[in-house]
């Protein structure tokens, strides 16, 4: 096993106007599960591909432990890859098509059986060994890609959104049996995905890209809770973040109705850029529904357009009036609906529960 240092990493291609990869610094842990997170187009799956050495670096290095590998070929980098498409041999059983690899190798017949055999009974195929790609299911054909990786031993594992062709309860138990595999082996791993909820769930830090620029690194936990930027704060959640763009006052901001107090190292932060204007998030599960009963607190008066019943939580979609500029807002409750379309609902939200962000640059205040 091993770490990966990519060192002011830069990938730029003929037909593009900025970098796929843009000066990327980035430290990976020895056996560490780090995922690449963003959109699509974000440079994601290049820096995996840079990595593996089926791209060339335009500038910078990549270390994989102490060694340079920016210019070495693939076949000498001792990475192994699984692919979007698992790309199995149909001829070839599962056990020939884990130990494919070991026999490219021409390692002995017998040492190689138990290579496979080990694999398998990591990822629970065992009894499946026997059988063509064809008789297999989504979830047994990436299971028996991700063998094919493992069988080699790997010093780094990179996978390419693995379980984007899975079904929603294949892909929960998937990536349950990834992340339990990778723990047991202790190889460096380094994963990509557009689906931050996946990411959230599986990585030991993510590093989230945008544009070919490395927005956040960090545990997933960090990233949710103090999102470095408005685009982090929007990407990383779900539902978003909602964002809104409010005007300063000499205490805090107005949310619609509702007088939203500021900490007073925000509102210097601001005033030093001469900033008018705040973004101010707030997440969708910290707003609080006030009792319809309930005209003397202060709050926010909002109309349901919609209600997203997910069973464990209703996400309801709102709007908030013309006047409050404000756009539509999401709001997260848990339990079984209580609220229909066209029904009015008043939220608030605490103080200590917002995310300010600088108007001017979309970057967090820091404040404690």
């Amino acid at each position: 096993m091993a770490s990966v240092t990519f060192d002011q990493v830069t990938r730029r291609f003929p037909s593009g106007d900025r970098p796929a990869v843009d000066s990327l610094d980035l430290e990976i842990e020895d056996g560490e599960f780090m995922v690449l997170l963003g959109p699509s187009g974000c440079g994601k799956s290049t820096c995996l591909r840079l990595l593996a050495g089926l791209e060339d670096v335009d500038a910078g290095s990549i270390h994989i432990g102490v060694r340079d590998v920016t210019h070495l070929p693939p076949r000498e980098r001792d990475v192994a890859m699984v692919f979007q498409n698992y790309s199995l041999y149909p001829h070839l059983s599962a056990a020939d098509n884990i130990g494919f690899p070991l026999r490219i190798a021409r390692m002995p017949r017998q040492h190689a059986r138990g290579r496979v055999r080990f694999a398998a009974s990591v990822l629970d195929i065992e009894r499946y060994l026997g059988r063509r790609p064809r008789s297999l299911s989504g979830g047994e054909q990436q299971r028996v890609a991700t063998g094919r990786t493992l069988v080699r031993d790997p010093r780094v594992c990179l996978m390419d959104e693995p379980l984007s062709n899975l079904d929603a309860r294949l892909r929960v138990e998937t990536r349950g049996r990834i992340v339990r595999t990778q723990h047991h082996l202790g190889i460096t791993t380094v994963y990509v995905t557009h689906d931050q909820t996946e990411a959230m769930a599986m990585g030991d830090r993510l590093a989230v890209l945008r544009d070919g620029v490395l927005q956040q690194v960090g545990r997933p936990r960090e990233v949710f809770a103090r999102p470095v930027n408005t685009f982090v704060g929007g990407f990383v959640g779900s539902p978003a973040m909602n964002l809104f763009r409010l005007r300063l006052s000499p205490d805090g901001v107005g949310l619609g109705g509702l007088d939203v107090p500021l900490p007073r190292s925000v509102l210097r932060a601001a005033a030093a850029e001469g900033a008018a204007e705040i973004v101010l998030g707030v997440r969708p599960e910290r707003f609080d529904v006030l009792p319809s009963r309930d005209r003397t607190t202060p709050g926010l008066d909002l109309v349901v357009e919609a209600v997203e019943d997910t069973g464990a939580v209703v996400h309801l979609h709102t709007s908030a009036p013309a006047a409050a500029r404000l756009g539509d807002v999401v709001v997260r409750l848990p339990g079984r609906p209580t609220h229909s379309k066209g029904e009015p609902v008043r939220v608030t939200v605490r103080s200590d529960a917002v995310h300010c962000f600088s108007a001017m640059t979309g970057m967090r205040y820091v404040y404690p």
